[in-house]
C-alpha cells in the first residue's frame, strides 16, 4: 500500500511540474526589421514593431536595449494576457548622413526570452 501511495504521489508530482512549465508566453511579431528606406537627417524616425502574445501565460517585458545611443525605445509596460496584443516603439534620431542599421535587444519571460529587433535605411 505505501509503495502504491508513493508511486502515486511521484506520478501527481510530474504531472503537476510538467503542467507548470508548459504554461509561457511567446511573442508573434508581424515583423521583426524594418526598412526605412531614406529619411532626411535630424529628423527622428519612428517605427512601432507590433505583436501578439501567442503564448499561453501572459508575457512581461524586462528591457528594450537600443544597440546605440542614437536610439530609444518605448514599449508596452502591462503584461500581455495570451491573445493580446503590444507595441514595442523605436525611434531613430537621423543625426548623421549615411546607411544605418540598428538593433534593439528584447529581454522579456517569453519562450525566447532574448529577441533582437532591427532597423535600416539611410540617412540623406
Amino acid at each position: 500500500m505505501k509503495k502504491t501511495l508513493s508511486i502515486l504521489a511521484v506520478f501527481v508530482a510530474v504531472i503537476g511540474f510538467t503542467s507548470m512549465t508548459l504554461a509561457i508566453g511567446e511573442f508573434s511579431f508581424e515583423k521583426e526589421t524594418h526598412d526605412y528606406g531614406t529619411i532626411p537627417q535630424n529628423k527622428p524616425a519612428s517605427y512601432d514593431f507590433k505583436f501578439t502574445n501567442s503564448g499561453d501565460a501572459p508575457i512581461i517585458i524586462a528591457e528594450v536595449k537600443p544597440s546605440c545611443g542614437c536610439s530609444v525605445a518605448e514599449f508596452t509596460k502591462t503584461p500581455i494576457k495570451p491573445g493580446e496584443a503590444g507595441t514595442i516603439t523605436v525611434t531613430y534620431n537621423a543625426a548623421a548622413k549615411g546607411p544605418f542599421t540598428k538593433q534593439f535587444t528584447v529581454k522579456s519571460n517569453t519562450k525566447t526570452p532574448v529577441k533582437t529587433l532591427t532597423v535600416k535605411g539611410s540617412v540623406e
